[in-house]
Parts: C-alpha cells; sequence; structure tokens
C-alpha cells in the first residue's frame, strides 16, 4: 500500500473535514499518520482528529487518534491502530481552528494530510 492523500494541501480559514477515503480493502493495521503544516499566522492553533467508519455514513463518538493542538509550520506524525477496529473501512480527518489575537482576522492554516503503512518505507529501500 502506497500513501494515502486524506487531505491534500489546503489553505483553511474555518473548521472543517477533508474527504472520505476508502482503504479499498487495505489490510494493513497500523497505519502512520503524517500532517503537513505550510503556513501559519501566531496567535493561532489547529487541533486534527482521524476518523474511521464502517460505512461512510457512522464516525463513531472518539476519533481513533488526535494530534495535540499545533501552533507552527512543520511535519508531524503519529501512529493510527486499527487492530482493535477491524471493520474501519473508511478513514477522514477533521481539523478546529483558534485565534486569541486581538485582531479581526480569522485563523489560517496551510495542510495536508495523508497515512501510509508502518514500515513501508523501510520495504520500499530494501
Amino acid at each position: 500500500m502506497g500513501p494515502i492523500t486524506l487531505l491534500p494541501e489546503t489553505i483553511a480559514q474555518t473548521d472543517g473535514a477533508g474527504p472520505v477515503i476508502d482503504l479499498q480493502n487495505s489490510s494493513a493495521k497500523l497505519l502512520v499518520f503524517t500532517l503537513g503544516i505550510t503556513r501559519s499566522a501566531e496567535q493561532q492553533s489547529v487541533d486534527i482528529a482521524v476518523w474511521g467508519s464502517e460505512d461512510r455514513e457512522h464516525w463513531g463518538e472518539k476519533p481513533l487518534a488526535t494530534l495535540p493542538p499545533k501552533f507552527y509550520c512543520g511535519v508531524y506524525s503519529m501512529l493510527v491502530n486499527l487492530a482493535f477496529r477491524p471493520k474501519v473501512k473508511y478513514l477522514r480527518i477533521q481539523w478546529r481552528m483558534r485565534r486569541w489575537s486581538r485582531g479581526e482576522a480569522g485563523p489560517l492554516f496551510g495542510i495536508y494530510a495523508f497515512a501510509e503503512e508502518s514500515g513501508s518505507r523501510l520495504v520500499a529501500k530494501a
């Protein structure tokens, strides 16, 4: 399984969700989720959550995983273990943004996200 784009690079100014991504019968049980932040202003943060679904409609009450709030440009990764969720066939990400400055400008982030099977980079190099 190659990288799965969960969110192409996007300039976000409000809370939102990425497209629903079909895992295409992947047998991967441990995924590496990567978030890239390419643009950020000061005095703001973004919270990212990875959600899973069996049917594209019901996403549960809790996300599969969440990243701690992010404030700065960079690349951040975390493991998402699907071993205990074998029926998950679809993924999507959601984000919430906060800005606490006194100016009128709202939050603004440039973000992208993808997932890949854990160890896939090692196998590709071998």
